[in-house]
Order: structure tokens, then C-alpha cells, then sequence
């Protein structure tokens, strides 16, 4: 049994490592990650990680984790910004406001599928124009959902959120772990 990230985040990577898990391959799917038109944010989240999942190629007793994260404001989906404008105009709509981010986890094991998504609400502060130009220059926006790492720079623009932190990053760690259980990888006293 080997256990395959289905991700090239360098986060996902590093949260597995909080909690000793270290995959023995990455295989980042190649899927069109469009929203379909009037979709929302948490379907097409929880779509886009069983997507993932069953994308990616793996032996039949081989355990596959995939996830999606997606910035919410209201019923629009906030992807990765494809130019700073974009990004701009993003952080821009987030500034002063709720929004939610949601992670959807989906492992996958032969046929079966085990699933969960985790919303966190998130206050960004009202961003002054050189707080907003500032951050833009690190280009810490880049691929990220939203436009911004709470991990990052950014992380000085949230003084609030109510859910898990680890699903903002990119994983969160209670859910997944409850999962790659479930499928029957060997977590904690578990592990040989």
C-alpha cells in the first residue's frame, strides 16, 4: 500500500508532516478546474477533490489524498489569480469583509471514495492602498486561492477566523486524518 498525494502543494506537504505522514509519490492530476456556470463555491469545491482523486493514476490497494481549496465571497468562487490585477482586484473585494474558505478532502482507495469539506470563516481588515501595494510586490498571491496565504504576509490582514486554520492553509489535519483512517492507512499506534 502506498500512499500518493495527489497535490504539488508545498503545504499540503509540510501539514501531512504535522502529523508524521509523508507520501511515497506526488502525482498532481491535470483536471479543468472551470466552475460550471451558476456553480457554487462548495459543490465546485467538493467536485474539483473527487475530480482530483479519481484523476490520478494508482494501484488498486493504493490510497490516493486529494484537495481543493476555494475562497467564497458570497456565491462567487475566488480561484488563483492568473495577474496581479486580478489579485488586486480580489483582495480588494475581500478587504473589510467575511468571507469563507473552503477545503474539500477526498481519499480514494480502488473504487471507494471517502470525502469531507471543512468551512472556515475569515475576516480580512480594511487594507489601506499601501498595505494592498505592499503585499501585491511580495507576489506571496501567487497560486494561491483568494489571492493571499494566511501563512504568509498576509497573515497580518486576518485578525479573525472561526473554523480550522489548517483548512485555510490547505489541509485541514483533523478531517484528513479521520479520512486516510477510514481508508485504512496506518496513522499513529497504528503505523508499524
Amino acid at each position: 500500500m502506498k500512499l500518493i498525494l495527489g497535490s504539488g502543494s508545498p503545504r499540503r506537504r509540510e501539514l501531512l508532516a504535522q502529523i508524521g505522514v509523508v507520501a511515497d509519490d506526488i502525482r498532481p492530476p491535470d483536471i479543468d478546474e472551470t466552475p460550471t456556470k451558476a456553480e457554487l463555491p462548495r459543490p465546485y469545491c467538493a467536485r474539483m477533490a473527487l475530480e482530483k482523486a479519481r484523476a490520478v493514476q494508482a494501484g488498486a490497494d493504493d490510497i490516493v489524498l486529494c484537495a481543493d481549496t476555494t475562497v467564497a465571497l458570497g456565491r462567487r468562487i475566488l480561484g488563483k489569480p492568473e495577474s496581479v490585477g486580478q489579485a488586486a482586484e480580489f483582495l480588494l473585494a475581500l478587504s473589510g469583509r467575511r468571507h469563507r474558505v473552503i477545503t474539500a478532502v477526498a481519499v480514494r482507495r480502488g473504487d471507494r471514495v471517502w470525502q469531507r469539506d471543512v468551512v472556515t470563516t475569515v475576516q480580512m481588515k480594511r487594507l489601506s492602498d499601501e498595505e494592498l501595494n505592499a503585499y501585491l510586490a511580495t507576489n506571496d498571491w501567487q497560486g494561491k486561492a483568494g489571492g493571499y496565504a494566511i501563512q504568509g504576509p498576509a497573515g497580518a490582514f486576518i485578525p479573525w477566523i472561526n473554523g480550522s486554520f489548517t483548512g485555510v492553509v490547505g489541509l485541514p489535519l483533523a478531517e484528513t486524518a479521520g479520512l486516510l483512517q477510514a481508508a485504512g492507512y496506518p496513522l499513529w499506534k497504528d503505523r508499524a
